[in-house]
């Protein structure tokens, strides 16, 4: 079993999700703001609680998983990012090996340069932590600010493929961001 960091930031603590972030952890994974572009349907209590239970087997299994993101001046869950291997049934396939990176922001954390600091300090810890395991993500073409930020985090565009309706594959460099 791998151990689960607590990163911190200038404005953030990225740590392990605990069963206290569950309610917040629910309510943004119901709000449809947030699942807009990550799949459309907002999550019941059942499929928020069995999300954040897979993050816990993916840093049991895999070393690496997503962590909760709390503002460090309030002190609150402002989302979650980090990175997962899901086996994506995915036509073609682009994701498999590798460090599939996401993450999720409540609407109000989001436009505040969280989502870029926060996975800014998850690239530099992957880099680190799995030094030759390429890192990917999968952004809805038409989510604007996430495609954005993954420019500006090195990825850039590998292809366009279809899960669940069509996205843009995009795979790292394994450039430093700036």
């Amino acid at each position: 079993m791998s151990s689960i960091p607590t990163i911190e930031t200038e404005r953030l603590i990225l740590r392990p999700h605990t069963t206290a972030d569950f309610e917040d952890y629910q309510a943004m994974w119901a709000n449809e703001a947030v699942v807009r572009f990550i799949g459309g349907v907002s999550s019941t209590r059942e499929q928020s609680w069995g999300r954040m239970l897979r993050v816990a087997g993916m840093w049991h299994h895999m070393g690496f998983g997503f962590l909760a993101i709390e503002e460090k001046l309030s002190g609150r869950f402002i989302g979650e990012g980090g990175f997962l291997e899901m086996k994506r049934d995915m036509h073609p396939v682009g994701t498999e090996s590798t460090l599939e990176t996401g993450w999720a922001l409540i609407p109000e954390a989001q436009g505040k340069g969280y989502a870029s600091e926060a996975l800014q300090a998850l690239i530099g810890w992957a880099e680190r932590h799995f030094p030759s395991k390429p890192m990917s993500c999968i952004i809805d073409p038409e989510n604007e600010p996430s495609l954005r930020l993954a420019a500006k985090l090195g990825f850039g565009q590998a292809q366009r493929t279809n899960y669940n309706g069509e996205v843009i594959l995009l795979s790292r460099t394994g450039t430093r961001p700036a």
